[in-house]
């Protein structure tokens, strides 16, 4: 297909001609009315100067006779551009005047014209021209005709200059609004070629590709930015998918292969205390294997915002103390303590098991890092308020997460241990990160002591603040 064609089948150039052929029409009245109006003023000039041409030569004849009347009629009969004067007979043959000839039967009635006549008027060289005119006649008490009449050439000259005028302008507003239409046109098929340009990467499975926004803020760059949005949501939730996969496939198949072996070893047990040793080693790698997939499961759902419609104003001061009441044991077992600093009554707008769920596993860490800690082992539970925001930290001493690392430690089965040795699963943080984007807020990671061998790390969830 040509490009004209395609052109043709834009909206805008579409909605552009539409507008085009209704202004045309437009115009087209306008300048038919104005002539019209133009020519009927005109006209109606001429009527009221004749009228009172009427009016002077009849209160010349009534005043001062035949003689009177003539003289002021031979008077304006010689001015530059003068109208038409004529005395005729009862029969209508001329006898006096400054024309050569009329059309015949215009003497017949008496008042205006009917219709605009011929008439040949004697011009300086002596040569009879023919031109139009409107005229008033007047029958004397006499018999004698007389007629004053205007020659309509000027209104006629008048009207076609406007008219020729008005269809120039026409033509000219024409031209230019064809030429800005295609350029318009053709600005806006740039436009979405460029669009369908990367919409052909982006259906060909390249998802980095983005539809062109040219920064005027109109309705294509708000529908690309929107568009553009969706495809880095998409991208982010692909790349999420893809290293899920690819972790999934990673991390579980060592647990998998550790559970056949297992199995197999309890199958060739002959001893009933080993075999039933061997079996409880299954269940329990099939309890973390179990655990694995609920965490993956609850990810999916908070991500999803199936749980959005849940949320409802929690105390998240007791939350935290409630954690802190179930780990104190932990800490203990694991050689640590638990601290804690909570401000009393700070609400949030949230779901209490998900809140829970993510202290628990920001303490959970603590306290499996904190361990390695050669100096305090101490773990510090805060709650405090900090201008409009609600910030939830835990603390450790251990040896911390690097900063070029924290960005990486949030995706799931990313684990700085890469060898897999320490128990855990990767997606402690994960969960925690899913859990305060449904929430409005975010996940800060920190060095606890900043600058030291061991900073440590300081884990903070940070929750929007409850509106007044």
């Amino acid at each position: 297909m040509s490009r004209i064609g395609v052109l043709f089948k834009s909206t805008a150039v579409r909605l552009s001609a539409l507008y085009i052929v209704l202004f045309a029409l437009c115009a087209a009245f306008l300048v038919f009315y104005v002539t019209a109006l133009s020519e009927r003023l005109l006209n109606q000039q001429t009527r009221d100067s004749l009228q009172q041409e009427v009016a002077d030569i009849e209160r010349a004849y009534n005043t001062g006779g035949m003689n009177q009347m003539l003289k002021i009629m031979e008077r304006r009969a010689r001015q530059p551009g003068a109208n038409l004067y004529v005395i005729a007979g009862p029969t209508g043959e001329i006898l006096a005047g400054n024309v050569g000839s009329l059309q015949p039967g215009i003497f017949d009635k008496e008042g205006w014209t009917d219709f605009p006549f011929l008439y040949e008027r004697y011009s300086e060289s002596g040569d009879a021209k023919k031109h139009i005119a409107t005229a008033h006649v007047v029958i004397l008490d006499n018999g004698l005709r007389v007629l004053i009449g205007r020659d309509l050439g000027e209104p006629a000259k008048f009207r076609l200059l406007v008219r020729k005028a008005l269809m120039v302008a026409l033509a000219i507003m024409g031209v230019g609004a064809l030429i800005i239409w295609f350029a318009i046109g053709r600005n806006a098929l740039k436009r979405i070629d460029r669009m369908s340009w990367a919409s052909t990467k982006i259906m060909a499975g390249d998802l980095s590709q983005r539809l062109p926004v040219g920064g005027s803020g109109d309705e294509f760059d708000r529908l690309s930015q929107s568009l553009n949005d969706m495809l880095g949501r998409i991208e982010r939730l692909n790349e999420g998918l893809r290293q899920v996969s690819d972790n999934i496939a990673h991390d579980l198949k060592t647990p998998l292969t550790r559970l056949r072996n297992k199995a197999a070893d309890a199958l060739a047990e002959d001893d009933d205390g080993a075999r039933r040793a061997a079996l409880e080693g299954i269940i329990s790698e099939s309890d973390q294997l179990i655990r694995t997939f609920n965490a993956l499961l609850m990810i999916s759902r908070v991500e999803a915002g199936s749980i959005a419609a849940e949320l409802s104003d929690v105390d998240l001061s007791a939350i935290a103390a409630d954690a802190a009441e179930l780990y104190e044991p932990v800490a203990e077992e694991a050689g640590q303590k638990l601290a804690t600093d909570i401000a009393p009554a700070l609400s949030v707008r949230g779901n209490r098991e998900l809140i829970g769920q993510a202290i628990s596993n920001l303490v959970d860490n603590a306290i499996k890092y904190g361990a390695e800690s050669d100096g305090d082992g101490t773990i510090t539970l805060t709650v405090a308020k900090t201008g409009g925001e609600l910030r939830l930290s835990v603390s450790d001493h251990g040896p911390g997460i690097p900063a070029e690392k924290r960005g990486d430690v949030v995706k799931r089965f990313m684990r700085l241990d890469e060898s897999r040795s320490k128990p855990g699963t990767g997606l402690g943080l994960s969960l925690v990160e899913a859990i305060m984007a449904l929430h409005g807020g975010r996940l800060e990671l920190s060095d606890t002591e900043p600058g030291k061998e061991q900073p440590g790390l300081t884990a903070t969830m940070v929750f929007p603040g409850q509106k007044a």
